[in-house]
């Protein structure tokens, strides 16, 4: 991806992006330690139906952060302070993983957890503390549903303008909400607007978190249309990928209309859409 298209992107500009080409190993997004993702479920083509194409290869834009190039692979087992979000492939098969962003909201967050359940299907919603304090009943509803809930700070702030204590706070409210409703605390969190440092880093390690980021941005935030986030859901799917979506932060409407519509695209093409494991520390 050339840099003049790369300055389009808010959330890039934001977080010091950049194309670091595509990754060299097909199969599964590097999720920490090894472990391996649980099993999921595809569907078959309805008869008759003409079987959907889409891309078989892996993205080839890939969020470069801020703190630097990824580690060589000997690295990443579990360093005591992570300084790029995870975005490596290992493993096998044609997994992709689905991410929402900046929930729960009751106006949109239910369709979305109803599409996902039709098909038997589980993503990552990070979610802010501040909306997850006022919608328990959702939040309870994504992990009983087997969902991984993570932390996207409590207010969504710009964390490079922050100081550490303030992150800090961030961070552990949101912590302490999902842990108080789901009964765990997150292992994974995300930083507002891909805006990561190294405070950023530090402190979600010290809460016991990874950080992810995303491969394809749907850009669904500008409401572009519910056609356009499909397509660029669809152009951009391979494996390993991961989507950036969002169940809040204003009129997600067709946020929820596209998932139903590139979700069992997805399936029919042959995709596994999952979630990352962690094994206890």
């Amino acid at each position: 991806m050339q840099k003049d298209q790369l300055f389009t992107r808010r959330r890039m500009l934001l977080a010091g992006s950049a194309a670091v080409g595509t990754a060299g190993t097909a199969g599964l997004l590097a999720w920490g330690t090894g472990g391996e993702p649980e099993p999921v479920r595809t569907a078959a083509p309805a008869a008759g139906a003409p079987a959907h194409r889409l891309p078989m290869n892996p993205s080839a834009y890939r969020l470069q952060p801020l703190a630097g190039p990824l580690p060589p692979a000997a690295a990443l087992r579990r360093p005591p302070v992570r300084q790029v979000p995870l975005l490596r492939i290992t493993g096998r098969g044609r997994t992709m993983v689905l991410t929402f962003d900046d929930g729960p909201d009751p106006r949109y967050t239910p369709g979305i957890l109803d599409t996902l359940a039709e098909y038997d299907v589980r993503a990552m919603f990070f979610v802010c503390g501040g909306m997850a304090a006022a919608c328990p009943r959702l939040l309870e509803r994504m992990a009983e549903a087997g969902h991984v809930v993570g932390n996207h700070t409590w207010s969504h702030p710009l964390l490079t303008r922050l100081t550490r204590r303030q992150i800090r706070r961030e961070m552990s409210r949101t912590c302490e909400v999902v842990e108080d409703v789901c009964g765990e605390r997150p292992r994974w969190f995300r930083a507002p607007y891909g805006a990561w440092n190294r405070s950023a880093f530090q402190l979600g390690a010290e809460l016991g978190m990874e950080p992810l980021a995303w491969t394809v941005d749907s850009l669904d935030w500008t409401t572009p249309g519910t056609r356009t986030i499909v397509d660029r859901v669809e152009d951009g799917a391979g494996p390993g990928v991961v989507v950036l979506s969002h169940d809040a932060g204003g009129d997600r409407s067709q946020s929820v209309r596209a998932l139903r519509t590139y979700l069992p695209q997805l399936l029919d093409a042959g995709y596994h859409v999952s979630v990352p494991y962690l094994s206890p520390d």
